[in-house]
């Protein structure tokens, strides 16, 4: 056909991504549209697991085949966003010895390499695990980082014609009766400007519904239904990294049975419970407590570790309605395609729904061929064997570990980010000088995603990982701020600091006892009381019983709080 058919994808996590890469890459005229910034759902907030299909090998074989499958394929696309940690399923007294026996055959049957370790073995290993490990089973585990995928993601789909709109919330989906025939957006100023205000009409030949946890309220537009159960999911993050590899407990998939090792830390996860709505749940500090207490008869040092942070995600899982030709399938971390023409009679609208990080390319891939289908263009997926920005050629990232005289953990920390486009970056004469000790982050990057993101902080934290880490942006935070000058306003600059403490802090506030109540007061003398982001009267702060969060750690299990 003569012109590209024009479609638009809503959702900026993974899936959405992964959909606009596919189709522009096969010709189409895509239009990314998210509402906040990239990652803004559930893609920013899972557990940083690169699933081998370990979990799913007793109870759901083709979820996972399909995550060993898109494993080997990730590590080829996007190694610079992958570290293959390996991992360990661990069986501890009382866990059941047919079970294990299952999840061994299971694995099998689906072509995850698996071997069984003594307890000598497994604690060669990990010497952190408990000494009561019966035995274990080493799978092909790893960690990935979802910030850094999503934005290759996003980037080669730019560089392939799609366009790429965060801040940019769909009101609306217009229709002519029977067909779509396009978006209403309404445009939020994003904190790194650039972005207009107002609304607008995107028109479409095809409307991608890639939205999450948030696809039953886009089909709601065009009164369809989507049966999603957002289930919520809690997550710890812990101050140092106690392990290297992936910890599975080896039982029936419940609350509290995985440690990932993620960058710098570890993330202890995850508890799942069924909520209505997907932005509006409570957040529960028991569930810290709960998932320290469960990780740590796997890795006992973890009840004496320093918890940084507590997060919350949003699972989309799929519950097909009994009105449709899925009716007998129950709730299920599958994926499924939805022809809306086919399936309500509203032509020129699709929703991908379900599944997990790790497939999101596979499910783009559906999402394209079904395109591809319904207008008649002849083009084949290639976005398994096309590696993502930054990830084409690994020499790059040897050869220039001293070549910019940084340390060389940072070297490191700067390569595994930036991928293949290290020498692009960091190749200046100007000083570079380490922003952002934990995480390693020097000018160069920073300077780097600040001039594809704006002012906007919190989107070049997401791109660099500059304040998420142990200080959670206590030391870096107004280093960060700084750089926006002089290209941007004082105003503006004060306002992006702000944010970014606000965002660091809601996931700091459920995890205050002990060491880290006085690493968040520390942080709040740096911030408040000497430079006054808090801008409260300075009577209010003399006040402040700086003692009280002095007193190390508790003497019994329990939080403190200045008042205690």
């Amino acid at each position: 056909m003569g012109e590209s058919p024009k479609v638009v994808v809503i959702g900026g996590g993974a899936t959405g991504v992964g959909t606009a890469r596919d189709l522009a890459m096969r010709g189409f005229d895509v239009t990314l549209v998210e509402k906040g910034n990239l990652t803004h759902g559930t893609s920013g907030r899972m557990s940083g697991l690169l699933h081998s299909g370990g979990r799913y090998a007793v109870t759901d074989k083709e979820s996972a085949r399909a995550c060993i499958q898109e494993n080997r394929v990730l590590r080829e696309i996007a190694s610079h966003c992958i570290e293959m940690t390996g991992g360990l399923f661990v069986q501890l007294p009382g866990d059941d010895d047919e079970y294990f026996q299952q999840k061994l055959e299971g694995l099998r049957a689906c072509d995850i390499p698996a071997e069984v370790l003594s307890p000598t073995e497994a604690l060669e290993m990990e010497p952190h695990l408990t000494r009561e490990i019966e035995r274990a089973i080493s799978v092909p585990d790893g960690a990935v980082d979802p910030f850094r995928l999503v934005v290759a993601t996003a980037i080669s789909a730019e560089n392939h014609g799609a366009r790429i709109e965060t801040h940019t919330e769909v009101t609306d989906i217009v229709t002519d009766g029977t067909q779509v025939t396009g978006v209403e957006v309404e445009y939020q100023e994003s904190e790194g400007g650039g972005t207009p205000t107002g609304s607008d009409l995107i028109e479409a030949d095809h409307v991608v519904n890639a939205a999450g946890a948030w696809t039953g309220k886009i089909g709601a537009m065009v009164d369809v239904d989507i049966d999603v159960t957002p289930a919520k999911g809690a997550m710890v993050l812990m101050n140092v990294r106690q392990v290297d590899t992936v910890i599975n407990r080896c039982r029936p998939r419940t609350s509290g049975d995985a440690i990932v090792p993620h960058e710098t830390t570890v993330i202890l996860g995850t508890t799942d419970e069924e909520v209505e709505d997907p932005e509006e749940f409570p957040e529960e500090e028991w569930e810290v407590d709960f998932l320290i207490e469960q990780t740590s008869q796997m890795v006992p040092m973890l009840q004496q570790a320093r918890s940084i942070r507590s997060y919350w995600g949003v699972r989309p899982l799929y519950s097909p309605s009994e009105s449709g030709d899925e009716e007998t399938q129950k709730v299920t971390r599958a994926h499924a395609l939805l022809d809306h023409d086919e399936r309500d009679g509203v032509a020129g609208f699709t929703t991908i729904v379900g599944g997990k990080l790790i497939t999101y390319r596979e499910m783009a891939e559906e999402v394209a061929d079904h395109l591809c289908d319904v207008f008649g263009v002849d083009a084949t997926c290639r976005t398994d064997e096309v590696p993502l920005p930054g990830s084409e050629d690994d020499a790059v990232l040897t050869e220039g570990m001293n070549r910019y005289g940084l340390r060389s953990p940072v070297a490191r920390r700067s390569k595994e980010r930036l991928g293949s486009r290290y020498d692009e970056v960091l190749s200046t004469t100007d000083c570079n000088p380490t922003i952002c000790e934990c995480e390693g982050v020097t000018r160069a990057e920073l300077q780097d995603a600040i001039s594809q993101s704006g002012a906007n902080l919190n989107a070049v934290r997401i791109r660099t990982r500059a304040s998420m880490g142990t200080c959670q942006g206590g030391l870096c935070a107004q280093k960060m701020a700084s750089e926006l000058y002089p290209t941007f306003d004082a105003d503006r600059i004060r306002t992006e600091l702000d944010d970014l403490w606000q965002e660091r802090w809601k996931g700091q506030r459920h995890a205050l006892w002990g060491e880290q109540l006085s690493q968040a007061m520390l942080n709040y003398a740096l911030h408040a009381t000497t430079m006054n982001r808090d801008h409260s009267p300075a009577e209010r702060d003399e006040s402040i019983d700086f003692a009280a969060f002095d007193a190390g750690p508790p003497t019994e299990p329990g939080h403190l709080s200045p008042e205690e």
